[in-house]
């Protein structure tokens, strides 16, 4: 790796503990389960960072298991808001100064309200975008939580 991405600063600052795992890119598949299948690790280990918008509440962020939906009306009431939608991909970038495939939920450009799936909550380590496609950072779900002001919540469709 050539440089330190934004996310690894802040936890390095933060004195957060992680550990870095970089992998091959394919653009044909930027799913979680092939990038599981690319470092090795079980997909249940693996999380997404999605962003939505609220009618209310406005931008939001999800953080769920690589190999699941979010389900919109779980995180519509875990925001108390009536409704969320997926922001288009062409809004990523100039929101969250991430692009697809390498959304991290440490290091927006904003701080946004966020809530982790409560699958994490028990997981000793989850690994998350480290801000890059082709990099994952490995850490603990209640210290990231704790670092991004996080909530657990129950957001996937079971």
């Amino acid at each position: 790796m050539k440089s330190k991405t934004n996310a690894m600063r802040l936890l390095d600052q933060a004195k957060i503990p992680y550990r870095t795992v970089e992998y091959e890119v394919d653009e044909s598949d930027l799913s979680g389960v092939h990038l599981a299948e690319s470092i090795g690790v079980d997909v249940s280990k693996v999380y997404k960072t999605l962003v939505t918008r609220g009618e209310k509440t406005g931008l939001q962020v999800f953080v769920i298991p690589a190999a699941e939906e979010l389900d919109l009306k779980k995180c519509a009431a875990a925001v108390g808001d009536k409704r969320v939608e997926m922001i288009a991909v062409k809004e990523l970038l100039p929101l969250t100064g991430y692009i697809r495939g390498g959304c991290s939920p440490i290091g927006m450009k904003k701080k946004y309200p966020t809530r982790i799936d409560s699958s994490a909550e028990d997981k000793e380590e989850i690994f998350v975008s480290g801000g890059q496609r082709g990099l994952q950072v490995c850490l603990a779900p209640r210290a990231l939580a704790e670092f991004i002001g996080a909530e657990f919540a129950e957001l996937t469709k079971k």
